[in-house]
C-alpha cells in the first residue's frame, strides 16, 4: 500500500510542457497520482513524461491544441474510456497576447487569447464534470494572475480572460458544491520564472524571480490538504 498522499489517483495538467505546468505535473506525480500531460508541442511533453517516469512516477501525454474545441471532446472520451474518475485538474495553460490599450487591441487576437484562456476552461470542465463527479475528492485548480483582481494599464485583455476564469471557476464550485465531492481553487503564482514572464518584462533579471517549482509544491500542498472550495492562494516567495 503507497503512503503517497496522491497514490490511485488522476491528474490532468494543461500546458503541462513547460514552466509551471510542466513543474506542477511533476510535482503530482511525486505525490502518486498518475498525470495527464497536454500541451501542443509533443517533444517537449515526452521530456517532461521521460523526467517524471525517470523520478519513478507515471505519467501519459496526450498532444492536443485547446484552440480546437472538438479536441477537448476526443480527449474526454478517449480518458473516460480508461478511468472512471478524475480527481485533479489543473487549467493552466493560457497565452498573455500584446500588451496594448483597450481601445488598440487587435480583434483576431483577442478572440483567440479568449478562446484558449476561457473558452478552453469552461470546455473542459464541461467535458469532464461527470469524472469529476465520481471522484470522492475531485479538485480544480485554476492559475491566475493578479491583473485579473487588479486592473493594470495596457493589461486588459489578459486580465479581462483571467476575471473571467476566476468567476467561472467559482461559479462552477458553488454549482457542485452540495452535489459532490469537487472543490474548486484559484492560484496566483505572482513572478515566477517563466517564459511568459519574460515576454510581458523582457528587462526583468530571472534570476531575482521564484522557480515554478515553487508554485508547483504549493500546489500540491494545495490539493492534498483539506482546504474549502474557493479558497484562492498567491504564492509568495
Amino acid at each position: 500500500m503507497s503512503d503517497l498522499p496522491l497514490s490511485g489517483k488522476l491528474a490532468l495538467v494543461t500546458g503541462a510542457s513547460r514552466g509551471i505546468g510542466a513543474a506542477t505535473a511533476e510535482a503530482l506525480a511525486r505525490g502518486g497520482a498518475h498525470v495527464i500531460l497536454t500541451a501542443r508541442t509533443a517533444g517537449a511533453l515526452e521530456e517532461v513524461e521521460e523526467r517524471i517516469h525517470a523520478a519513478g512516477g507515471s505519467a501519459t501525454i496526450a498532444p492536443l491544441d485547446l484552440i480546437d474545441g472538438e479536441s477537448i471532446g476526443r480527449l474526454a472520451q478517449a480518458i473516460g474510456g480508461r478511468w472512471s474518475a478524475l480527481d485533479i485538474l489543473v487549467l493552466n495553460a493560457a497565452t498573455l497576447g500584446s500588451l496594448a490599450a483597450v481601445q488598440a487591441i487587435d480583434a483576431k487576437e483577442f478572440a483567440r487569447l479568449l478562446t484558449l484562456n476561457i473558452a478552453a476552461p469552461q470546455a473542459l470542465i464541461a467535458a469532464f464534470d461527470a469524472m469529476l463527479r465520481a471522484s470522492d475528492d475531485a479538485r480544480v485548480v485554476a492559475l491566475t494572475s493578479s491583473v485579473g483582481a487588479s486592473p493594470r494599464a495596457y493589461w486588459g485583455a489578459y486580465g479581462a480572460s483571467k476575471a473571467a476564469l476566476e468567476s467561472l471557476v467559482g461559479a462552477y464550485g458553488e454549482e457542485v458544491r452540495n452535489i459532490s465531492a469537487i472543490r474548486t481553487h484559484i492560484v496566483d503564482p505572482g513572478a515566477t520564472r517563466t517564459a511568459m514572464r519574460a515576454r510581458a518584462f523582457p528587462g526583468e533579471d530571472p534570476a531575482t524571480l521564484k522557480g515554478p517549482e515553487v508554485v508547483a509544491d504549493a500546489i500540491l500542498e494545495l490539493v492534498t490538504a483539506d482546504t474549502p472550495t474557493g479558497y484562492r492562494m498567491r504564492v509568495e516567495g
